[in-house]
């Protein structure tokens, strides 16, 4: 048995945070957060029990991923990347002769440097490429790709160092096709014109069409509603109307986009709201008549949605130099996950006019990262604290807040929902970037966290958001769509449900990553409300 690693001062004292009170007295323990989870998630069917996973990182290093290599001798120019620079003598031209030469991909790139003690330092990264049919703009890692062969058998692609310093460019060569959709091979990359390093990449199509089913499970589409405004990041749904959030992107100002969901299968538009040089707009939630929404400028603004169709702005609450990036309510509560590295609580019990009582910022040692996004179960806050891990704090008494406990994975903690099953607490926590999953892990002793099961999609994917719902598990898993987890069981979670909601023929796709399903709410009225990057408002039944 293997416990997983966190820091040694994780146990949880008064002195691993810092509380500022600002005017607020002790209050109540709210109760638990509506839309994000229930009190008992899972009656019956588990016992408890579970063995304690390793902890492997979001990337467990299984070798090279193709037996191609940097030819013997190779000089690169990093002005003229060429096929000749690769041993791709062990390779299967017949196979790479049946690739689809076109699509958006993400690549693994795994690298080997010999360090001093004489071991191998192992690394792996990603980057994306995209190819046309057509004759669009092909990239490689957002730049225009300069070569390309995609036919006979044949793979290359490569880029030329932009005019800026510093700058990156790459040379991709393909070996093998082990599976649909997969294609591995070797690359080389080059900084500021000069050869950096090489190694091998494992790159996938990221769109799903012709090797699974749109949807699964009872996820039928009812719904399909186009945001103008940015990329589409988060919804809230209240009053009968979806309150859709955007983050700003090239040419397009980010915002506030509002339908009337009274007929599901009909939504109407009602308005939106964009402020110039200020509509980078990340999350939002609602509270009886008031509407907050995330700004990394603003902070936390409020609307008045006592008229539901039109939104009337009524203030902005404080924050810090870079705004808020996630709020969330629970009770009469309102956290808002601070850019500057703290979560700041406000007391809602006017919900119009918000009162901020505390700041909460964790420790140094536990700080490095900082808030991304919070869950409140039981009295709890769990707060994904990015690149510093996973961290627990009771908030039961905001004049006496307590770190309870962390669980540091080494990659990016993004987003968690929280549940009882089998009288324990289990957290399910998701990860960003590639490499990204699902984590499930048993928080009952919060000085003690243990990981005790795990759920990959395909290695180059990224999770977003998550909310449970029962024994079921919602994830806006990006590029790999809406999936849905039967979690009765923690230890073994199991895919129950899926809608593909990537397309690459969508308006505004790009080689990133970061594209597909970014938000999710299940109200509760039947139906789940998704935000996708390139569609808009998708409306689905719920299981």
């Amino acid at each position: 048995m293997t416990v997983p690693r966190f820091s040694p001062r994780a146990r949880g004292l008064a002195g691993a945070l810092v509380v500022v009170f600002i005017l607020g007295g002790c209050e109540e323990t709210p109760g638990s957060v509506a839309d994000a989870g229930t009190a008992d998630a899972g009656p019956g069917g588990w016992d408890g029990g579970y063995t304690v996973l390793e902890e492997r990182g979001d990337w467990p290093d299984m070798g090279p991923f193709s037996p191609c290599s940097l030819a013997q001798g190779a000089t690169p120019d990093c002005e003229a990347l060429t096929p000749s620079l690769f041993d791709l003598s062990s390779c299967d031209p017949a196979a790479l002769a049946r690739v689809e030469p076109w699509g958006i991909h993400q690549a693994a790139l795994r690298t080997e440097t010999l360090v001093e003690d004489g071991g191998t330092l192992v690394a792996v990264t990603s980057v994306g490429f995209m190819l046309h049919e057509d004759g669009g703009a092909d990239t490689l890692a957002t730049r225009p790709i300069a070569t390309r062969q995609t036919e006979g058998g044949a793979f290359f692609l490569a880029t030329k160092p932009p005019q800026v310093t510093p700058s990156t460019n790459f040379a991709f060569a393909g070996c093998r096709a082990p599976a649909p959709g997969v294609i591995t091979g070797c690359f080389i990359r080059c900084v500021s014109g000069r050869f950096s390093r090489a190694g091998t990449f494992e790159a996938h199509h990221m769109a799903w069409a012709g090797r699974e089913e749109e949807s699964s499970g009872g996820l039928v589409l009812r719904s399909e509603s186009r945001v103008e405004l940015g990329w589409p990041a988060d919804v809230y749904v209240a009053k009968d109307h979806a309150y859709v959030v955007s983050l700003a992107r090239t040419g397009r100002p980010g915002g506030l986009t509002v339908f009337d969901v009274r007929d599901r299968r009909h939504p109407v538009f009602k308005t939106s709201i964009s402020i110039p040089g200020d509509s980078n707009w990340n999350g939002v939630w609602a509270l009886g008549d008031a509407l907050y929404v995330a700004s990394d400028v603003s902070g936390v603004i409020v609307y008045d949605i006592s008229q539901p169709g039109e939104p009337l702005f009524l203030r902005a609450l404080p924050s810090g130099r870079y705004g808020v990036h996630t709020v969330l309510v629970d009770g009469n509560r309102l956290y808002a996950a601070d850019n500057e590295g703290l979560t700041r609580v406000y007391d809602a019990t006017n919900p119009l006019a918000p009162e901020m009582r505390w700041t909460i910022r964790l420790d140094p040692v536990f700080s490095n990262g900082g808030p991304h996004d919070q869950f409140v179960y039981q009295g709890r806050l769990y707060i994904n604290n990015t690149t510093a891990g996973f961290s627990v704090v009771d908030v039961t008494n905001l004049d006496d807040v307590r770190h309870l406990g962390q669980y540091v994975h080494g990659s990016y903690s993004h987003h968690n929902a929280v549940g009882t099953f089998g009288g324990r607490t289990i957290a399910f926590e998701g990860g960003e970037f590639a490499g990204s999953h699902l984590r499930v892990l048993d928080v009952t002793d919060p000085a003690h966290i243990v990981k005790i099961g795990e759920h990959r999609k395909r290695p180059v994917s990224s999770i977003h958001n998550m909310i449970l719902r029962g024994n079921l598990l919602y994830i806006a898993w990006y590029q790999e769509g809406l999936r849905v987890l039967d979690v009765s069981h923690p230890p073994t979670p199991r895919e129950v449900a899926h809608f593909n909601a990537f397309r690459e023929a969508d308006p505004g796709r790009v080689d990133g990553i970061f594209q597909g399903v970014y938000g999710i709410r299940v109200p509760g009225d039947g139906f789940v409300y998704i935000v996708e990057s390139g569609r808009g408002l998708l409306i689905l039944d719920e299981l």
